[in-house]
């Protein structure tokens, strides 16, 4: 006979052996449990593999970015620039009546003056160009696009007209000696070939003879480097060499008589000569860079006239020396010249370049100061005045002197 106690063992082992459908439910759970661990690892390896694919779509986009980011750079860059700079060849386009800066930044690129008419019309609006003229241009690759929008606000011709030898751009406030090296850069004419005309008295009486209003004043003036100092107007103009430099030269100061033509009652009733308003311009010119700054230096010296003071312009000095330095020497302020406005009151003998119709105005309508005295800070443009001498000093020592300290 079994004991109660090994009855008891025997019991609670049958209670533990399980019966086959406990066995095979334990078998699906382990089952079930294993797909599910190999589910989760291939789910978890699957997202490692989209995130990888994922970042590698999104670093190439972002190259692919960056790279045409770059290359759209330096197209925007490379079109900014002339189309090419040896490229001096002319040719002739028209700008329609009513062109927008659009159309007609896609006249000059289908014509090859330029690279990008997009680039183009961007540019004209970055630097608030306007005004553009209708009419026939001949330009180059060569050109910058600041040269084309002046070309263009300047004005063509309304025909077309033989394609020119040479196209030859002044610059405001050049000398004559400036335009006539200009002119021999850019052309088979020699510098001294130029100014032989230049000096020339028979042509110069034969100027007065056509422009009476414009050149009698400087036919009065006495001392003078050049007469037509002043009276070749800063523009652009076509160079044929068939052409004598005589009639060349004639077109510079019909130019400057169309731009003075509405200022002549002007000059008359401010008791003033067109000389004296050339040399005035001719100072503001170099002197002054903003429109406001040129209407009071005008101003300035204006006053400086009006008590007999003397103008003391460190252009005319520079001009009498014939030489560029930045800074002057109390020597070269003592310079024995007419033209050193430092030591000689008045405007003395005539202009000292060839100013543009914005420094004409600014002498025929100064900006009202009281000031005698003016410096600019060249590092910043920036203009002060001053009434009195002891103001002057103040500013030169906070404006100039410490600042190269």
């Amino acid at each position: 006979m079994k004991s109660d106690d090994t009855i008891s063992q025997e019991e609670e082992q049958s209670k533990h052996i399980p019966d086959e459908q406990e066995l095979q439910k334990r078998n699906r759970d382990r089952t079930q449990n294993r797909r599910q661990q190999t589910s989760y690892k291939g789910r978890k390896k699957e997202n490692n593999m989209v995130k990888k694919i994922v970042l590698i779509i999104v670093a190439v986009l972002i190259m692919t970015l960056s790279i045409a980011g770059f290359f759209a750079y330096q197209y925007f860059t490379s079109s900014l620039k002339p189309l090419d700079s040896k490229n001096e060849k002319l040719i002739q386009v028209e700008i329609p009546q009513g062109s927008s800066s659009k159309q007609i930044g896609q006249i000059l690129e289908k014509n090859k003056i330029i690279k990008s008419g997009l680039v183009f019309s961007y540019y004209v609006k970055m630097n608030n160009k306007a005004d553009f003229q209708a009419g026939y241009y001949q330009m180059s690759p060569s050109m910058t696009l600041e040269a084309i929008t002046d070309s263009l606000q300047e004005g063509g011709t309304d025909e077309p007209v033989s394609l020119a030898d040479a196209k030859i751009t002044i610059p405001e406030g050049y000398s004559v000696d400036q335009i006539a090296e200009l002119f021999s850069k850019e052309t088979k004419l020699s510098k001294d070939d130029f100014l032989d005309v230049v000096k020339d008295e028979e042509f110069f009486n034969e100027l007065v003879t056509k422009y009476p209003d414009l050149l009698e004043s400087a036919k009065n003036a006495k001392d003078t480097r050049y007469r037509l100092e002043g009276y070749l107007y800063p523009a652009t103009y076509y160079y044929y060499k068939d052409v004598p430099i005589k009639d060349m030269i004639t077109q510079m100061v019909d130019k400057t008589n169309q731009v003075l033509a509405p200022y002549y009652d002007q000059i008359k009733a401010k008791k003033m000569t067109v000389q004296e308003v050339l040399t005035l311009a001719s100072l503001v010119e170099k002197e002054g860079v903003t429109p406001e700054d040129r209407r009071k230096i005008a101003q300035v010296f204006l006053n400086r006239l009006a008590i007999d003071m003397p103008i003391q312009s460190d252009i005319s000095i520079l001009y009498a020396m014939e030489e560029h330095k930045v800074h002057l020497s109390e020597k070269d302020t003592q310079i024995d010249s007419p033209y050193n406005l430092y030591i000689n009151k008045g405007t003395g003998p005539g202009p000292f370049n060839n100013p543009s119709q914005q420094a004409i105005e600014s002498v025929l309508n100064p900006e009202e100061t009281d000031a005698l005295y003016f410096l600019a800070d060249v590092s910043t443009g920036k203009v002060y005045y001053a009434k009195t001498y002891d103001e002057h000093l103040v500013n030169k020592k906070e404006y100039i002197d410490d600042k190269n300290n």
